[in-house]
């Protein structure tokens, strides 16, 4: 990652200092294969980090390409000294372990694994959202406002959280289309 990131008022800060607790949410969504394996496997190994993860929903594809419905959901992750590039190299691993392919953008996949949002939280208590422009990490995520799949697995286990710059999500999800999207079940833990 070579872009800026920051965190609100502290710029060059990432996260990954000493002494600050970084917090991400991570969007995971899957409809090749074995979806809720996949997804259950994913979540398993976040485990010495997981803070919480919300029920699986069953959503429509979101894009262009004609494709099977995703199973999605939304895990919160939180660990001493990580940042921001560090989460997004984790969902990287988490996409490879499942032999995700990038045939077609917006296309199918084993697994998809997306930081939405990361906070850090530093020594003397004050929480920050983390900021990038970077182009393979840019956060917030740039389209998690428009995504009923991101929103409505989030609001599930944190009803009050905002994303930052953008709001509540829960306001964010009055305004989205959510027919289609229905909780299916959870994943073993």
């Amino acid at each position: 990652m070579s872009g800026q990131s920051s965190t609100a008022g502290d710029a060059g800060v990432a996260g990954g200092r000493p002494g600050t607790v970084s917090r991400a949410v991570l969007s995971l969504g899957s409809n090749l294969g074995d979806p809720l394996g996949l997804l259950t496997a994913a979540v398993r190994s976040l485990a010495p980090v997981l803070r919480a993860v919300s029920s699986v929903y069953r959503t429509p594809p979101w894009g262009p390409v004609r494709q099977g419905d995703f199973l999605n959901l939304v895990a919160i992750v939180s660990a001493d000294g990580v940042d921001a590039g560090e989460w997004w190299r984790r969902c990287q691993q988490l996409e490879c372990a499942a032999h995700r392919e990038r045939l077609q953008r917006w296309g199918p996949r084993t697994l998809d694994a997306d930081v939405i949002a990361v906070t850090v939280t530093r020594g003397d208590g004050v929480t920050e959202p983390v900021c990038s422009d970077d182009p393979e990490l840019i956060l917030p995520h740039p389209l998690a406002a428009e995504r009923a799949f991101v929103l409505l697995p989030w609001a599930e286990i944190e009803p009050e959280a905002e994303l930052p710059g953008h709001g509540r999500i829960a306001d964010l999800l009055a305004g989205l289309d959510t027919s289609g999207i229905e909780r299916v079940g959870s994943v073993a833990r």
